[in-house]
């Protein structure tokens, strides 16, 4: 009997055994699993293993063309190791704020041949440079491991997708404690002279009665709540940013603390994987000291974390260059940082409000203030206008002002932060919180500080979006509009440009009538990414379009086409791939200049790698020669033209990956050009962004058609 699918319950259960485990084989101190769903270009942080969601908040999402480890594992899918907190903050300085004294691991999970997940583990900086061999195979059988269990999910019909949150896994302990032994550690902690345990998320799990005595309040009134928020004279950022480093580093953390009527004590704290012990020690009284000013309330105060996530904040921002990074990158940093409900970033265009991003509200609530006139008497209208800040503590508050206001859900406070550049107004975020809110005159003045860091970043989006969108317009003018209609051929193209970066590539194909008997096909690369290798792109396509309607044969077409692109003298190479098609006689003659081979499927389904003869890339020299070589090509064979885009990425083999394309065009079912050809981008993408353009052509005679009636076109 078959047994049933495992459902998506047992898959993450799964998943959560693997992971504890390779924390144990591996030694590591802390870990974060991440997935890639299908066709998304953001990892998404899905499992947490010894530290907190709080600290790891930021990474929440990374995407896949990013500067950091976990990144760079899933782009090259190999491991990458950064062996010292020197080399972590040399090369990655954003994560090295995170992990300071860290060494860090991140490998790939593939399933079926595509990158499905990444894992991250965390070893303190007492680490040795380099990884052992037991750890590098624990690494290694997780992720082949994880692979089987995200591709079981999968045939399961179950896939495993990142939830809303992270799975913070328990630690593994090394026994379980029978009851004798559980109330013998009770007593001694309670014996102790003051004994406190916090969680991974700083959350009080255990205090006797000495620690309680120490801290001035009943142990009930303390349980389950962080000290620095509960506890008005903790509310000093020391104690939470002590807290953080001791879960971080693993290491032992001291500081101490004046209790009102100069109490001093002593914290001791000691991490590990579940959480953090502390030892509380009462000090001689302090001596007496200069009048202090009242220690401000807890909601006055602006934590460690809060800083520590405002610090990555602008350490983010100055990377992002498109709109809808800026956007996303606000609200993954914003929204755990003030404990944000709601979310939306606006831009100013044309007198209008434009909503470009938001967190927290449904796209059809936000669609009502998009194109919302900048003339108008609403809240963000007035305060992008204004150019002054507004703050509403409460619903009642926010009513008082503006009677008509539209509320969504709950919500019970509100900010209005306009962004202003030199005193133009780019844009505007609001900010909305499920409860009653004061904003506090240090609360307000940071939230004012980072719209400051939002008006920069957002500015330079929009000069990079306006620039992108031009190179991209310049580009899609040079290659052709639509390809003509040639009886007899079915063909298909696509043009995708790189997964990053504004600067145009030189990627272009192009078919052409010659004569009523006659086409041909051509494709090719010119180095670089830039404008002139656009415009060098634009001179070689329209050369080989006029050689070949004059009628030049492949290896004369490439030399003719060769000698002129030198003369022009443009400091760029350029690869070439020339097919002429007699349609009446049903072949191909071909010739290449250093460009990849194409493919060829024939009826029966049978695929093979064209072995055309090797040519020089263009402009390398004027005197090159090329040869050509003749191949049938009868009605239902299928030829692919491609750019090397679509096969090379850092850590994969190109023959490999021409051999495994030539295998899915056999494997493929459908014969329809549009879909065999988005079903080859598909393969070649692996859900991962490519760092080159590319191009594809896609040609198959239908039948045999005589035209030598047809009229030339």
């Amino acid at each position: 009997m078959q047994s049933a699918a495992p459902g998506p319950a047992s898959g993450w259960e799964d998943l959560a055994t693997l992971v504890r485990r390779l924390m144990q084989d591996a030694g590591a101190s802390g870990g974060m699993l991440f997935l890639l769903p299908p066709r998304e270009r953001a990892l998404q942080l899905s499992m947490v293993y010894g530290t907190s969601w709080h600290i790891v908040a930021p990474w929440a999402r990374i995407r896949v063309e990013e500067a950091v480890p976990v990144a760079e594992a899933t782009r090259e899918r190999r491991l990458v190791w950064v062996g010292s907190p020197e080399e972590l903050a040399l090369h990655y300085p954003r994560l090295a704020l995170v992990v300071p004294d860290h060494a860090v691991a991140a490998a790939p999970i593939i399933a079926s041949g595509a990158v499905r997940g990444t894992v991250c583990l965390l070893w303190p900086s007492w680490h040795p440079t380099s990884l052992d061999r037991g750890e590098r195979e624990a690494i290694d059988t997780f992720c082949h491991q994880a692979g089987l269990v995200l591709k079981r999910a999968v045939a399961g019909g179950h896939p495993l997708l990142p939830e809303d949150r992270p799975r913070v896994l328990e630690p593994v302990r090394s026994h379980t404690l029978g009851q004798g032994e559980a109330l013998a550690a009770y007593d001694f902690a309670a014996r102790l002279p003051g004994a406190l345990s916090l969680d991974l998320e700083g959350r009080i799990t255990f205090l006797n009665d000495a620690a309680a005595d120490l801290l001035g309040v009943r142990a009930a009134d303390l349980l389950g709540a962080r000290p620095w928020e509960r506890l008005q004279w903790l509310g000093d950022p020391t104690f939470e940013d002590r807290f953080r480093a001791a879960v971080i580093s693993r290491r032992p953390a001291h500081f101490t603390a004046v209790r009102p009527l100069d109490r001093r004590l002593s914290f001791q704290l000691y991490p590990d994987a579940s959480g953090v012990s502390i030892h509380i020690v009462p000090l001689p009284h302090a001596p007496p000291a200069e009048p202090e000013r009242p220690n401000p309330s807890p909601a006055e105060q602006t934590g460690a974390t809060t800083l520590y996530h405002l610090m990555h904040l602008a350490a983010s921002l100055t990377e992002m260059v498109r709109m809808e990074d800026v956007a996303d990158r606000i609200a993954d940093q914003l929204v755990p940082a003030f404990g944000v409900s709601g979310l939306a970033l606006m831009t100013a265009d044309d007198g209008r409000l434009r909503v470009v991003g938001h967190r927290g509200y449904p796209p059809a609530f936000m669609a009502r203030f998009d194109g919302e006139s900048l003339s108008s008497s609403a809240p963000p209208a007035r305060a992008l206008t204004m150019q002054r800040p507004l703050f509403f503590a409460s619903f009642d508050e926010f009513k008082h002002a503006y009677p008509n206001v539209v509320r969504y859900g709950g919500r019970n406070a509100w900010a209005f932060l306009p962004l202003v550049i030199h005193g133009r107004p780019v844009g505007l975020l609001v900010l909305s919180y499920s409860e009653a809110r004061r904003f506090p005159p240090t609360e307000r003045n940071l939230l004012i500080s980072v719209a400051g860091l939002i008006a920069q970043a957002l500015d330079r989006a929009r000069l990079y979006d306006a620039k992108h969108n031009l190179a991209r317009t310049l580009q899609n003018g040079l290659l052709p509009r639509r390809l003509p209609a040639i009886p007899g051929l079915h063909v298909a193209a696509r043009y995708l440009p790189a997964g990053r970066g504004m600067d145009i590539g030189g990627d272009f194909y192009d078919l052409i009538r010659c004569d009523a008997t006659s086409a041909a096909a051509a494709i090719g690369d010119v180095q670089g990414h830039n404008v002139q290798a656009a415009a060098l792109m634009g001179q070689l396509r329209t050369a080989v379009h006029a050689h070949a309607a004059a009628g030049a044969p492949p290896s004369e077409l490439l030399a003719r086409t060769n000698r002129l692109m030198c003369d022009l003298n443009p400091g760029l190479f350029a690869s070439c791939l020339y097919v002429h098609l007699d349609l009446t006689q049903h072949r191909a003659r071909l010739a290449t200049a250093g460009h990849p081979p194409p493919l060829l499927r024939r009826p029966d389904g049978r695929t093979e790698i064209l072995q055309v003869p090797p040519g020089l890339l263009l402009v390398i020299t004027p005197d090159a020669d090329y040869a050509g070589v003749e191949i049938p090509l009868p009605p239902g064979t299928t030829l692919v033209l491609y750019t090397d885009g679509l096969v090379e990425a850092p850590g994969i083999d190109i023959d490999h990956a021409i051999a495994e394309l030539a295998h899915q065009l056999a494997q493929a079912e459908d014969d329809d050009m549009d879909t065999l050809t988005d079903t080859l981008l598909q393969y070649a993408s692996h859900g991962i962004p490519r760092s080159d353009d590319i191009a594809m052509l896609l040609i198959q005679p239908d039948r045999a058609v005589c035209l030598s009636a047809v009229p030339d076109e």
